[in-house]
């Protein structure tokens, strides 16, 4: 598939490949430039907050184990993170 670069440096994802892969508007993407190419690949990006709750567990946890979790996705429910894009959506913003 062809795109064209716009103006500002802007380029347009086809559809086929959004949607394929579960991007929208507002998520973020690291940006590599390899031997030539450039190179995007999807990232979450965690409030601050959210991840000084992970290391205060952690850290807890180190000293005397109290809780022990069997996936991260049950961690992560514990502290009231939602992995959905509307979380997604709103950690960007704190």
């Amino acid at each position: 598939m062809l795109v064209e670069m716009r103006a500002r440096s802007q380029i347009t994802l086809p559809s086929e490949i959004t949607k394929k892969i579960g991007i929208q508007e507002g998520d973020r993407f690291e940006v590599m430039e390899r031997d030539g190419g450039v190179f995007l690949c999807p990232v979450v990006v965690y409030s601050k907050s959210k991840l000084e709750k992970v290391a205060k567990i952690i850290k807890d946890h180190k000293k005397e184990p109290s809780v022990v979790y069997s996936s991260v996705e049950d961690m992560f429910n514990d502290l009231g993170i939602n992995r959905s894009r509307n979380f997604l959506r709103q950690s960007r913003s704190t």
